[in-house]
């Protein structure tokens, strides 16, 4: 909207015209302040709260972060061992993919991205192959020299043909990589990571690995791949650098605190939100072995153990996310997934069809909800990669802001957390 200027008509001479305007033009500017003036408080310092916060304190408005652990960044979190100097990857592993140009665009302005692959190895049956599954592994695994028609048609000869809808994760790996691939990749390291049997997830989880029938061993395949060369910790700590933002650390916030302010976005657990009333949803956490040593302990940043030789599902290498930086020590994580138990840190959303109902009566105590909205990968209980839940914080900055100007409601979610 375009503020009138003042000016008097060259004809009328008219001090209405002119008292007119200038009415016009402090009610709008009134409507701006009061726009601007909105007090938000956002409950989480990951990326999902800080990039909302960054955008509304940039559009004036006032924001408070309350984050309950000491340290902002949320799972993202790193920091230098104090024995290595190595960069490490606190609560895991997380390396920087995407095909979104807008949010490609936002992560650059606040930090120098190195270029980093993702080159994924695995164990299995006292072998290494490359992760994902391409030529190179068929290859291997089959003693074979296929080129890629050939690879192709022998791998559409393992599936079975009698699954015609995949409906679960074993469905879906037997049909299209056969029994041979499914059981020495994807079988126990499945029930390790998710512990259940692959028979009761479902297909989707799977849909998400390729199979390649060249030798590209890029563990993902978006335009954009990277690792921010100071950390993700020091991204945050400038997405947050804004003034009008306001970061409480320790500092836990409570459903009956939320009426001290006109808006709440909260990316905790949706269902920790309403006291658990209908019972915990299901997540697996993890737990770290941390390992030090001297020189290359693995010779990679991620090796995957598919069998049961080991009780861990994988060994990450955190010096060789930061190939461009030379270290003597080095420090690995063995990673054990369980189910997240009350006081643990919640992970992954688990999503089977059964947990449906009861998310379905989160979702609805979350729509009466009024002046809150629930975003991230817990508030909606969804798996989301860094950059999806950059894209949809910067979407529910936009909602927000829109609605503020238009004076409408709020909604509280901006993304379908059934969909």
């Amino acid at each position: 909207m375009v503020i009138w200027p003042h000016y008097r008509h060259p004809e009328s001479g008219s001090a209405t015209i002119r008292s007119t305007i200038d009415s016009y033009n402090e009610r709008y500017q009134r409507e701006q302040v009061n726009v601007m003036k909105k007090n938000v408080a956002i409950i989480g310092a990951g990326f999902s709260g800080a990039v909302i916060a960054h955008q509304l304190a940039k559009a004036g408005h006032q924001v408070e972060v309350f984050e309950s652990r000491s340290h902002i960044a949320g799972n993202c979190y790193s920091e230098r061992d104090a024995e290595t100097n190595v960069m490490v990857h606190v609560y895991g592993p997380h390396i920087f993919h995407t095909d979104n140009e807008r949010v490609w665009k936002f992560v650059n302005e606040f930090a120098e991205f190195k270029p980093f692959v993702n080159r994924v190895k695995a164990i299995t049956n006292d072998r290494v192959f490359t992760l994902p599954i391409n030529l190179l592994t068929i290859n291997q695994f089959f003693n074979k020299t296929f080129r890629p028609a050939e690879a192709q048609a022998f791998l559409a000869e393992q599936g079975d043909k009698t699954i015609e809808n995949p409906v679960t994760f074993e469905d879906q790996a037997l049909r299209f990589v056969g029994r041979d691939l499914y059981e020495a990749f994807f079988k126990t390291y499945t029930v390790k990571q998710w512990g259940l049997q692959p028979s009761e997830l479902p297909a989707s989880i799977l849909k998400r690995l390729p199979v390649r029938f060249n030798y590209d061993d890029n563990y993902f395949s978006h335009k954009y791949q990277g690792m921010p060369k100071d950390g993700y910790t020091a991204i945050v700590e400038k997405i947050l650098n804004v003034p009008g933002i306001t970061v409480h650390l320790n500092t836990p916030f409570k459903p009956e605190q939320k009426s001290a302010y006109d808006h709440v976005f909260y990316s905790g657990p949706i269902d920790a939100w309403f006291g658990h009333r209908d019972g915990r949803l299901p997540y697996r956490t993890l737990d770290f072995e941390v390992h030090r040593d001297q020189g290359d302990y693995q010779g990679n940043a991620v090796i995957n153990y598919c069998d049961n030789a080991k009780p861990y599902t994988r060994i990450t290498e955190h010096k060789h996310f930061s190939p461009w930086e030379q270290h003597e020590g080095t420090v690995c994580y063995f990673e054990y997934s369980r189910q997240c138990e009350e006081g643990d840190t919640p992970y992954y959303p688990i999503r089977l069809a059964r947990d449906k109902v009861q998310l379905e009566k989160y979702v609805r105590l979350a729509q009466d909800e009024p002046n809150v909205t629930f975003i991230g990968r817990l508030g909606t209980y969804r798996y989301l990669d860094m950059d999806v839940t950059i894209d949809e914080a910067l979407k529910v900055a936009d909602k927000f802001l829109a609605c503020a100007t238009e004076n409408s409601q709020m909604p509280a979610f901006v993304i379908d957390p059934l969909a």
